[in-house]
């Protein structure tokens, strides 16, 4: 059996040699796309910033659907699962791949700008007011000038810097319209993100912390505290919430049995995981599928 969502990798077929592109919805949302549907759940192999202008909708990132107007951003990460509905938004689509920002910025750097598409430390979507919605206007239009009108050798440098100059304005706008307790302290996020891709890459593998503690070279004591003052939460259940995540994609999304998830997911006995799952969820995995499907 296999996911039903479709993982779609970056493609630029009007500029191949760009790792970025910039897509209006309008045009976006008439295309006939072959191998995909952006209307049902599809993961994506790269970043996407969604920036409504006009017009009304609704879109879903990772199972939560969003109402969005003129002045709403949606943020996607590589690897997260989205969908379009059908709507009369207006706006643009900005895709480009950590490459792009890799190859030019020091790694500090691209980690700061990827902070925006981190989920624990800003909101999917948030609504710009509209003073900031003219500003971030005129930083899409620049890049709009340079990406269609000018586009030269310098093209692609300067389009990075513009990118990075929109990156760190929305982190900054999105970060002030979170609430106040879950304002950051800013010397543990790096050492988080370092520990949120080690549990998604390892979850399977283990759900104690004292193996994280051990594959980061850190004590169990550092872990928890890194994460109660960035997200409020012990070391054990943030990653018990990144592990519920991939599952609750499995079940909603594909056509894998119960145990083939368990398995999957690191339980030796099923009987484990669905009373893992209940536990946490409120709800078997079964019902879970059923509720959500």
């Amino acid at each position: 059996m296999s996911s039903n969502y479709k993982k779609v990798d970056f493609q630029n077929s009007k500029k191949p040699a760009s790792d970025f592109d910039l897509v209006s919805l309008e045009e976006l949302l008439s295309r006939d796309i072959q191998n995909h549907s952006l209307f049902a759940f599809h993961q994506l192999e790269f970043f996407a910033i969604i920036f409504i202008q006009n017009g009304s909708g609704k879109h879903t990132i990772d199972f939560v659907e969003y109402e969005c107007t003129k002045g709403t951003l949606l943020i996607i990460r590589k690897d997260q699962i989205h969908k379009f509905s059908k709507s009369n938004m207006e706006g643009v689509l900005l895709v480009f791949t950590l490459d792009f920002l890799g190859n030019f910025y020091a790694k500090t750097e691209a980690q700061k700008s990827l902070l925006l598409f981190n989920e624990f430390l800003s909101t999917p979507k948030f609504q710009l007011s509209e003073p900031e919605f003219i500003r971030i206007s005129q930083l899409v239009e620049r890049l709009k000038e340079e990406y269609f009108t000018i586009y030269d050798k310098h093209s692609n440098s300067i389009i990075r810097s513009e990118l990075q100059i929109l990156i760190s304005k929305l982190y900054r706008i999105n970060t002030k319209k979170l609430p106040p307790h879950t304002e950051r302290n800013k010397k543990y996020i790096f050492e988080f993100i370092r520990f949120h891709n080690c549990i998604e890459e390892r979850f399977a593998q283990s759900l104690k912390v004292k193996d994280y503690a051990k594959w980061l070279n850190v004590s169990t004591k550092k872990l928890n505290a890194i994460t109660q003052q960035v997200v409020q939460k012990s070391a054990k259940e943030f990653i018990d919430e990144i592990c519920l995540t991939h599952i609750k994609r499995q079940l909603i999304n594909s056509d894998k049995s119960t145990k083939e998830i368990s398995y999957e997911s690191g339980f030796e006995e099923p009987s484990n995981f669905y009373n893992y799952f209940k536990k946490r969820i409120g709800m078997t995995p079964e019902a879970y599928r059923k509720a959500n499907r």
